[in-house]
């Protein structure tokens, strides 16, 4: 008889998600006899196996997931919110309290009778699952994030849609601000890590990007833009990842919600307050937002990540437990979760890429006077 086991989508959505499933789940039924286990909105389904939100779990056939592979988010529904180790309740006033309820999600995978668990998701999900594999529930990782930060694999699917959806709204803004004379800001997701904002913003031609890795200062964006308009072009683009802070600064946040992630928010509108006059031309944020998360993902996310599920598949049909499928020089291979999770991917200040930008003329707002 064939394993059982069970699949899950964890922290934010991302173009590919429902590939990994199709992959994983044609794989594993067809050509290992698998039964697979559909696990609600991330740990929710383990933590209570009642839980519907609004499907519940399910058994899922290759005919559940026979038209999803172009389709953006994620079939089984995902949720950032859910870390079993800090799974939120409330006390007997009603106030939120932190619970650790990680004993009940292992309790209730063995009550389903599963094998193992392939869990798809980013640095926190791989942490998560370090910890449960630790606790002696059977585990296989893939990389899910399109910040592109996760430890271990070259890229992560999701990354690749997300620069493309950034592109083309630097594409478009630089209609818009060519037009009006105008200096407009992009806002990109990636919390820490700021490749999405590096490589939108070399595709999209941008006169400044700023990162999380380099904090910026304020005078070479200035220069910049003044130096540009003496040259006769009255427009600029910058581009800021959402991790951007400034020289000596700190991020721009929200704070922290009981059981959430620090919740980061505008990092562009305090680039255009500190751009407020000081410069002739006006200067206008736009904040991509959640749209580069969604939507359908590019061909090559779709086949990174059905790449990504099969491996995975093969992984629990050889109990290869605890280890993380991964893209290493353009081969799929596989590492122990641990060590994915052991050092964080970051933009390399002194990298090639960073200095080809540097050399066709793109401030990062370390330039000196």
């Amino acid at each position: 008889m064939g394993k059982r086991i069970g699949i899950l989508t964890g922290g934010g959505d991302c173009p590919g998600l429902n590939a990994v499933i199709r992959a994983a789940v044609k794989v594993g039924v067809e050509r290992h006899g698998f039964e697979v286990f559909g696990i609600e909105d991330a740990f929710s389904g383990l933590i209570d196996l009642d839980y519907r939100s609004p499907n519940g779990n399910r058994w899922l056939t290759p005919r559940d997931v026979r038209d999803v592979l172009g389709r953006g988010g994620t079939l089984l529904g995902t949720s950032n919110r859910n870390d079993p180790f800090h799974f939120v309740t409330k006390d007997a006033e009603g106030r939120p309290v932190e619970r650790d309820v990680s004993d009940l999600v292992v309790e209730h995978a063995r009550a389903m009778r599963l094998d193992g668990l392939i869990s798809i998701g980013g640095d926190g999900s791989m942490a998560i699952s370090q910890r449960l594999l630790e606790k002696g529930l059977p585990i296989v990782g893939v990389p899910k994030t399109i910040d592109n930060d996760l430890g271990a694999t070259d890229q992560t699917f999701g990354f690749d849609t997300a620069v493309g959806i950034a592109t083309e709204a630097l594409d478009r803004l630089r209609d818009t601000a060519e037009s009006h004379d105008r200096v407009m800001l992009l806002e990109v997701m990636g919390r820490d890590a700021g490749f999405i904002a590096l490589h939108a913003g070399m595709a999209g031609g941008a006169d400044a990007i700023l990162i999380p890795e380099i904090p910026y200062a304020i005078e070479p964006l200035v220069r910049m833009v003044q130096a540009r308009a003496e040259a006769g072009q009255k427009y600029s683009l910058i581009v800021v990842s959402e991790g951007a802070k400034p020289l000596g600064g700190d991020v721009s946040a929200l704070g922290r919600k009981p059981g959430e992630m620090v919740r980061l928010k505008g990092a562009a509108a305090r680039v255009e307050a500190a751009l407020e006059g000081r410069l002739d031309a006006e200067v206008r944020v736009t904040v991509l937002g959640h749209l580069q998360r969604g939507g359908v993902p590019s061909s090559f996310d779709r086949i990174l990540a059905s790449r990504f599920g099969r491996a995975a598949a093969e992984l629990c049909a050889q109990d290869a437990w605890g280890r993380m499928v991964a893209l290493r020089d353009g081969a799929i291979v596989s590492i122990p979760i641990a060590d994915a999770v052991a050092r964080p991917r970051r933009v390399d200040p002194k990298g090639d890429l960073l200095e080809a930008a540097r050399a066709l003329g793109t401030v990062f707002g370390d330039e000196p006077a």
